[in-house]
């Protein structure tokens, strides 16, 4: 199988990006210059969008729901076409392997300009560029509707990074503070105008995915410096320190039969930031009173089932994520510490390159203190790929 082939085969277990979307590279406008295998792919894709509570935005944000008790104006409706996508890749035979590049992007950038999604050429196994973290297997991801995707999970972003793929396995260094994000200090401020929260090492990963019959399976690692700084702050009132970050992923999928396929995936670590997807704190860790950078453990996971059904599939998943801030003094009562989501969809497609869902979504915050509460959305959507 061809690099290219792989890459595409990859797209399907795609979770938030909706699998079938994602796949629509299959439908790509091809062309050949010279020994180049080039093509144009990518859909516009309108999402309708109606939250029964709280408006929850253009994604499912569960900082926005509101807790038990708190005001709220309930019942908002909202499209848009934000996650409308263009991509351009090629395909060329240059010593023996093949040279893949790919370019893509869409439209969640700030104030919903275009975004570059990936950028990234591979050859001979070495990748270069942005491309999916290495840390997520797409493997346990149910699909979803809503863009934001199952909690929980690894984070299914895209990251700068040097990867090297070996048959099944794969390790990379990534840019420590896109999904890492930074060290929080007083006030749950960030201290980054003087540099005080800084990155030293890039993030290590490594990951194995494979295919027993009908069972899929990833595991994955990753490993972190997280450092704070304040000798470049002169108001600082806290030390230096350094603290070691890690986390683990582990990921199935089970074809049952042709019809039924069951999905299960759990994340946890110790320091691992927004490398669980829709984390509820994605700092990494936080300087305590006493000076010392203090990690922030975190546990999520997944459970869900996909059903083939006439032209599409029935799709359900549970997902929480958890941040232990049982011990940490230094955040305050209404910090959020558990985040759930589930969601009940269907997907079809009447005809090639055209695609429909609906979707039904209920999540929810719990704080520190206790407080909690809930939200339910509806959803639908109209694809239409080239």
């Amino acid at each position: 199988m061809t690099q290219y082939n792989k890459l595409k085969l990859a797209s399907v277990f795609t979770a938030s990006a909706l699998a079938l979307a994602v796949a629509s590279a299959s439908h790509a406008v091809d062309f050949e210059v010279g020994d180049t295998k080039a093509s144009v792919y990518g859909y516009a894709k309108l999402d309708i969008i109606y939250d029964v509570d709280a408006d929850m935005g253009n994604l499912v944000t569960h900082s926005n729901i509101k807790l038990d008790g708190e005001p709220s104006q309930d019942g908002h409706f909202n499209m848009h076409a934000y996650q409308s996508r263009i991509g351009f890749k090629t395909v060329t035979p240059v010593s023996g392997s093949d040279l893949v590049t790919q370019i893509e992007g869409d439209f969640y950038g700030t104030n919903n300009n275009f975004r570059l999604r990936h950028a990234y050429g591979s050859w001979n196994g070495i990748l270069a560029g942005q491309y999916w973290t290495n840390f997520y297997g797409f493997v346990a991801g149910t699909p979803t509707i809503d863009f934001r995707g199952p909690p929980g999970v690894g984070n299914q972003a895209r990251q700068p990074q040097l990867r090297y793929t070996a048959g099944n396995f794969s390790a990379s260094i990534e840019d420590p503070d896109t999904l890492g994000s930074s060290e929080t200090t007083e006030n749950n401020v960030v201290q980054t105008s003087a540099d005080a929260a800084k990155s030293e090492l890039p993030d290590v990963t490594a990951r194995y995915t494979d295919t027993s019959g009908p069972f899929k399976y990833s595991a994955s690692a990753v490993l972190r410096q997280l450092e704070f700084d304040a000798e470049a702050d002169p108001n600082a009132t806290v030390n230096d320190d350094s603290a070691f970050g890690w986390g683990i992923a582990l990921e199935a999928a089970m074809a049952v039969n042709e019809a039924v396929t069951l999905r299960a995936g759990v994340t946890h670590g110790d320091g691992i930031g927004g490398y669980m997807n829709v984390s509820p704190q994605t700092s990494p860790a936080y300087v305590a009173d006493n000076g010392d950078l203090e990690t922030l453990e975190s546990t999520g996971g997944t459970l869900g089932a996909s059903l083939k059904a006439g032209p599409g599939a029935i799709n359900a998943s549970y997902n929480v994520s958890t941040v232990d801030l049982d011990d940490e003094d230094y955040y305050g009562a209404t910090d959020n510490d558990t985040f759930e989501t589930a969601y009940l969809n269907y997907i079809w497609s009447p005809a090639e390159r055209i695609s429909y869902g609906i979707e039904a979504s209920w999540a929810s915050r719990e704080t520190k203190g206790g407080d909690d509460g809930d939200a339910t959305r509806l959803q639908g959507m109209v694809m239409y790929s080239f």
